[in-house]
């Protein structure tokens, strides 16, 4: 992705250096729903703490439910969007470059030990406070309290035994993630549902099947989803005309790329970005 091409927020003080970056939850909400439950990825691994409330997530090609204690690790580079209701309160937490130590794969962990959740909530505590104290050495500190956040997502994944599935989802889940990783990867090159389909060794019909089992969606309406809220962050993020971002993005003409960001946004590439000028998107995500 042509990331090197968007702005960078100015930090406000209450924000982390690159080591760790810390917001609440309900963030995601901010500026609509296509801002939170579009399919997305980030630049660097997240976790979701969440502490009170209910919904529902996809991570790589698959949805679940989540609710209180839930603690939702999402891998650098990988697509995902979540349902955040007005009751639902937690801590995203996005990790910067060089923390050793967190896994390559999606987890979901439903957290039921006491003990475990008072520790998360210790430590996003007292990594907040070091966040809002400005104290010398800031930023090696915040590193370190990124390190025992790391360290805490290991010792629940070893011991979290939730997540073993029957060998037919897993199968699934699996041709999903692939899907999606390779969307991540493809995302500017113009492939069709078929040109993937082909490269993960399946049918286009069975990729389809795959997505409406593992996420409730079509191959069709994942990669549209994905390509528009692309659209959207290029339009936010970068002043790149229409006409090369409907390039950038293998569309085959303007007025193609016209049509389909309308279908999904209901107004025009232009018209977008001028609505978006006082509410630039998010960049935590």
């Amino acid at each position: 992705m042509p990331e090197g091409s968007s702005s960078s927020p100015a930090k406000t003080p209450t924000e982390a250096p690159e080591a760790v970056r810390l917001v609440p939850l309900q963030r995601l909400t901010h500026g609509g729903r296509w801002r939170s439950e579009a399919m997305r990825s980030i630049r660097e691994p997240l976790l979701l703490w969440v502490t009170r409330g209910q919904g529902r997530i996809t991570v790589a090609g698959t949805t679940r439910g989540y609710g209180a204690h839930n603690a939702i690790y999402i891998p650098a580079r990988t697509m995902h969007g979540i349902e955040v209701t007005a009751p639902t309160f937690g801590s995203a937490l996005r990790f910067g470059a060089g923390l050793a130590s967190l896994p390559e794969a999606p987890h979901h962990l439903r957290i039921r030990d006491a003990g475990a959740q008072g520790e998360m909530t210790s430590l996003i505590e007292a990594l907040q406070r070091e966040i809002d104290a400005g104290r010398p050495a800031r930023e090696r500190a915040i590193g370190l309290h990124g390190s025992l956040v790391a360290l805490w997502l290991e010792r629940q994944i070893m011991a979290d035994r939730s997540e073993a599935r029957d060998g037919t989802h897993e199968k699934a889940s699996a041709l999903a993630r692939a899907f999606t990783a390779l969307v991540e990867d493809k995302l500017y090159t113009g492939q069709t549902i078929a040109d993937y389909a082909t490269k993960l060794g399946v049918s286009a019909d069975e990729l389809t099947r795959t997505c409406l089992e593992t996420c409730g969606h079509t191959a069709e309406d994942i990669l549209a989803d994905r390509t528009a809220f692309e659209a959207r962050r290029l339009l936010v993020q970068t002043a790149l005309p229409p006409d090369h971002i409907a390039l950038m993005l293998g569309f085959g003409s303007r007025d193609d790329f016209a049509d389909a960001f309308r279908a999904r946004a209901g107004i025009g590439p232009s018209e977008f970005r001028d609505s978006s000028r006082n509410r630039p998107l998010s960049s935590e995500w």
